[in-house]
Formats: C-alpha cells, sequence, structure tokens
C-alpha cells in the first residue's frame, strides 16, 4: 500500500465535496437540526432528552453517512470513475482507505459539531465523560461510511442505494435498544441484534451516558464496532471491480 496515493484519493474526494454544498450541509446539519428538534419536542419533560439524546448521537451519524457514502460510492462505480483510477497504479486498499479517510475526516466535523451543540446549546447531560460520546459518534459515523462503501457494490443505481435505507438500516434500528431493552426482546431477535452493528453502537452510547467509569462492556462494545469497520471495509476491497456494470 502506497500512503501517498492513499492520501491523494481522500484529497480529490474533499475536494470533489467541498464543491457540493448540499452534501456538505446534509452531513452537518441534518443531525444536528434532529438532535435539536428532539430537545425542542422534550424541553417539557425534564430528564427524557439525556435518556434519548446519547443513542440518537451515535445513530444519526451513523445513518447519515452511510447514505451519503453509499450514493458517493455508486456514482464513482457507474460513472466511469473507479474503472479509470483502476487502471492506474492504484490498489483497491488505497482507494478503500482513501474513501474512508475522507468521510472519517467529515465524521469527525460531525461529531464534534452535532455533539457540541448537545452539550451545549441543546443542554445535554450524561453520567459518563462527554469526550467519550464524541468517540463513540465518531467511531458510529465510520461504521455508517464503512457500510456505505460495501454495501454500494449491491446497488447498479442511487435509487437502489437509497433503498437500503429501509432493508438494513430501519430493521437495526427496531432492534438496537432504542424501542425495547435488547435483553426484554424475544429470543429469536434477541439473537439477531447480537450480530448487528447498530445494536453495539447504541449499547457503548448507553454505558457512557450513565456510567461515571469505563467498563470492560464499553470497551467490547467499542472493540466490536471497530471490528464491523474493518470488516465493511474490507468487504468494500474485495467487491471493487475492473470493469464498470
Amino acid at each position: 500500500m502506497n500512503a501517498r496515493r492513499t492520501f491523494a484519493t481522500q484529497g480529490r474526494i474533499l475536494r470533489q465535496l467541498r464543491h457540493d454544498p448540499r452534501t456538505v450541509a446534509l452531513l452537518m446539519l441534518v443531525p444536528s437540526v434532529l438532535l435539536g428538534l428532539l430537545a425542542w419536542i422534550l424541553h417539557n419533560s425534564p430528564g427524557t432528552f439525556d435518556h434519548f439524546a446519547p443513542s440518537m448521537l451515535g445513530i444519526f451519524p451513523l445513518i447519515v453517512m452511510f447514505l451519503v457514502t453509499s450514493v458517493a460510492t455508486l456514482r464513482e462505480r457507474t460513472g466511469g470513475t473507479l474503472e479509470r483510477l483502476l487502471t492506474m497504479p492504484l490498489a483497491k486498499v488505497e482507494f478503500v482507505l482513501g474513501y474512508a479517510l475522507a468521510f472519517g475526516t467529515l465524521a469527525v466535523a460531525q461529531a464534534a459539531l452535532v455533539s457540541g451543540l448537545s452539550f451545549g446549546l441543546y443542554g445535554l447531560h450524561v453520567d459518563g465523560s462527554p469526550w467519550l460520546i464524541v468517540l463513540v459518534a465518531v467511531l458510529n459515523a465510520l461504521l455508517g461510511t464503512a457500510l456505505g462503501l460495501s454495501l454500494s457494490a449491491l446497488a447498479s443505481t442511487e435509487f437502489q442505494a437509497v433503498q437500503f435505507m429501509p432493508a438494513f438500516i430501519f430493521p437495526q434500528l427496531l432492534l438496537c435498544g432504542i424501542i425495547m431493552p435488547r435483553n426484554e426482546l424475544p429470543d429469536v431477535l434477541h439473537w439477531v441484534s447480537d450480530v448487528l452493528p447498530m445494536s453495539y453502537a447504541v449499547d457503548a452510547t448507553t454505558r457512557v451516558a450513565t456510567s461515571t467509569s469505563v467498563s470492560a462492556a464499553f470497551v467490547t462494545d467499542i472493540i466490536v464496532v471497530v471490528g464491523f469497520v474493518a470488516a465493511a471495509l474490507f468487504v468494500g476491497s474485495l467487491t471493487l471491480r475492473r470493469r464498470t456494470p
């Protein structure tokens, strides 16, 4: 792997995004607005926002990064850009890591903005460290990026990429523990939730929000999320082809 080519890929994608203000606005503003809306809805219910917001800090960045990354990667695949890039001395892993670094940079900015507004303007309070909440939010955004990269190979149009939201993301929303604690789910659904990445993303934010200490379970959740990120990036590199459809 050549680091120079990887960073060059990262720079190219960031330059493209700089000329796409609507996508940047989607990445940065939508999670912040959604958290603000939630705070507004719950402002007459003390403590309720503190209960729900940490989980949302994990979910919203994941969903937005998944959507934007899957569509953007599909454009590279179907528009011929990927085919032209892979005729050059650019390894597949360099392309995937370049993409991950580019959107990872945006993920850090997104998580910092959303978390800053949540703990500042929106008045979020947690028992644990706010910095750990920010860390989990960044990891969840990276998870969304990695999943979007890998699953974009299954779509042939941008409309199909968007359809992965209800097919892949919504079931995870139902089973990740925000509606009902996972240990209260029926056995089969509990087993299914155990293999879904969003379950561990939500568990990590919930643990750090409700505990003043870093537990072994929290560390395990973080390791699992990082493992999902690595696995999704690996799968994404395997789905790159020398020919576009």
